[in-house]
């Protein structure tokens, strides 16, 4: 193999995610990709997103609109776009790929024409990895969170997996599982043939404060 050949390829991450496993660099410019298989994996229950009051009101008021898959590359270099992060070129460069092969999924939030928020990450059978998500608005990562949890769910997903919990992601219902009962969901969730695209992305406000509406 030569020096400067790609150490990642779709089919390696496809893989890698199928087993439970994700890729991670150290930093922005460290090369060196190293593989994580958590013992506990945070996950956000399609059934269970929560919209406390205060976010239900900031959907309420609009102002903002949503996207799916309007600019995937954006949304990865602004997640990126940080002091510390683990996104390095090839990280970047290989989930782009995925993209284009229509594995990789980015949901935006704009506001006055500018990105405010937003989420990528990978799809597989009914299974949703989160890789990142960023705000440059107030509330912009928890209404693309809102939105796209919304939407996973409408298309049949049964699994979305954070990686991590963080404190963020456990105000908005996401919970720890251990690795064994998370390689169980996946499992399943793996089996099933799903497609991001099974229903029509409905950029509206109603349909996720409905849905609020009938698991409060």
């Amino acid at each position: 193999m030569k020096d400067d050949a790609p150490l990642l390829s779709p089919q390696l991450i496809l893989g890698a995610y199928a087993s439970g496993i994700f890729p991670m660099a150290e930093s922005r410019d460290d090369p060196e990709i190293f593989w994580v298989d958590p013992r506990r994996r945070g996950i956000l229950p399609m059934s269970g997103f929560h919209i406390s009051r205060s976010l239900a009101r900031r959907i309420r008021r609009g102002g903002y609109d949503v996207t799916l898959n309007a600019d995937f590359d954006a949304v990865v270099a602004t997640c990126a776009d940080r002091s510390e992060t683990w996104i390095n070129d090839e990280i970047a460069g290989i989930y782009g790929t995925l993209h284009d092969l229509g594995h990789a999924h980015s949901l935006e939030i704009w506001q006055a024409g500018q990105l405010a928020g937003g989420v990528y990450g990978v799809a597989l059978g009914a299974a949703f990895f989160g890789e990142s998500m960023f705000s440059r608005r107030t509330d912009g990562s928890k209404l693309a969170l809102a939105h796209l949890t919304h939407h996973l769910h409408a298309c049949g997903f049964t699994l979305f997996d954070t990686q991590f919990l963080t404190p963020h992601l456990a105000t908005l219902g996401a919970t720890e599982i251990s690795r064994a009962r998370y390689r169980s969901l996946l499992h399943e969730a793996l089996e099933m043939p799903v497609s991001i695209n099974a229903v029509s992305f409905d950029p509206s406000p109603q349909p996720v404060l409905q849905r609020r509406t009938q698991t409060s």
